[in-house]
């Protein structure tokens, strides 16, 4: 009996030193202000981009090119587009996207005709039934939870909060990215690495005069994948100006 009780105790244990470990490493799941592929090509990004930089159209260009080039003459890009988020709101569940495969200067100029004249005539958008936050987050509540975790309304509310459990870092960091592309940003560029379920990414953000989006692409040393451009629905005209440039 003896035997029995301490193979439970130690099994409680490590059950319980392994979720211990999940939740300290959530904190490895995304890093703000990271260096990504744009640190290789300039000495300074954070500033390549400002207002008052003489080349900041060159650098622009140049910087598109290296995140999304590539990936546009190979059809492994994507665009999404953000909706829902209205007059300050922000509910997980409210953010809703559409994401499609951009196969060329047709798709471009298909696309930009398409929510022009949606948004022209207050046409719905079209919405994905996969959430970007929704579903994400409640999974990782439930797996919190299934784990021991006592996850109260507040937390699960409070989008920074959501580090507190094991895959909310990452969660929080995406939900600011897509904050900042709805009601806006002062910083022109920021980078951030960020853990996926398709595994780690860099996130590129732009809030420009030519346009507000992200780039989401795989690590510079890693193979190459699909990248994403995202961006609020209000900004397709003008960002998709900027990829027909680019193609």
């Amino acid at each position: 009996m003896a035997a029995a009780a301490d193979n439970l105790s130690d099994a409680q244990n490590s059950h319980a030193n392994n979720y211990l470990q999940e939740f300290r490493m959530n904190y490895t799941e995304a890093k703000e202000h990271a260096e990504g592929r744009l640190h290789q090509i300039f000495a300074m990004p954070y500033e390549a981009f400002d207002n008052d930089v003489p080349e900041r159209k060159l650098h622009l260009r140049v910087a598109l090119q290296a995140l999304m080039g590539e990936a546009l003459r190979e059809e492994r890009l994507s665009l999404q587009v953000l909706h829902g988020w209205e007059n300050g709101a922000c509910a997980a569940e409210d953010l809703h996207h559409h994401e499609h495969r951009l196969h060329g200067k047709d798709d471009i100029a298909d696309s930009l005709a398409y929510y022009r004249d949606a948004l022209a005539n207050l046409t719905p958008l079209p919405v994905d039934t996969d959430t970007l936050l929704a579903a994400p987050l409640a999974n990782a509540i439930a797996s919190a939870e299934q784990n021991g975790a006592s996850i109260d309304a507040e937390t699960r509310d409070s989008p920074a909060r959501w580090p507190d459990f094991p895959r909310g870092l990452a969660l929080y960091t995406f939900f600011k990215v897509y904050h900042r592309l709805t009601y806006g940003e002062d910083d022109a560029y920021r980078s951030i690495c960020c853990k996926t379920a398709a595994g780690l990414r860099e996130i590129h953000e732009f809030h420009l005069e030519e346009g507000e989006f992200a780039i989401v692409t795989p690590l510079a040393d890693a193979p190459a994948g699909d990248v994403k451009l995202v961006l609020h629905v209000s900004q397709v005209e003008p960002v998709l100006a900027l990829l027909s440039d680019l193609n």
